[in-house]
């Protein structure tokens, strides 16, 4: 199974939280990381979005089928997000469009690094490959929309 975490690009500052929209920054962010989506990501694929305005803003970038998942809402868990991802069971490739620090988290957990977060950036991309039934993780791919 594959599974990559997206962050949502930059978003304006405002109240409420889950309204705040995309900048025109953050517009251009979610286009550069989905014109890579479009190169390397498999046809079948499962899109997780938190319902947060800025969140489908960034996977409305790559397309407009996509899951909205209110467990994996701001303030989530890294748990809330592996079990609606289905990680690492599930098969094929999960993308999911989310928030810091839960994001963080899901990508600390992964790597081994307990009780922690790792920062990720907004826009940016990271993509774990794992084998069902097995606890290797491997990361493929770190990527932010600056380096695209």
């Amino acid at each position: 199974m594959d599974l990559i975490l997206w962050r949502h690009a930059e978003a304006a500052d405002g109240v409420p939280d889950h309204a705040r929209e995309l900048t025109a920054k953050g517009i251009k962010q979610a286009a550069k990381i989905a014109a890579f989506l479009h190169q390397h990501l498999p046809g079948s694929r499962r899109i997780l979005v938190s319902p947060a305005t800025r969140t489908q803003q960034t996977a409305a970038a790559l397309t407009s089928h996509f899951t909205l998942a209110p467990t994996i809402s701001p303030g989530a868990s890294a748990q809330a997000v592996l079990q609606a991802a289905r990680w690492p069971d599930s098969g094929g490739t999960v993308l999911v469009v989310g928030h810091q620090p839960t994001l963080g988290e899901v990508a600390a957990q992964l790597l081994g690094c307990k009780d922690t977060s790792l920062s990720i950036k907004k826009g940016a991309l990271w993509w774990f490959s794992g084998r069902e039934g097995s606890d290797q993780v491997i990361l493929r791919l770190v990527i932010t929309p600056d380096f695209l």
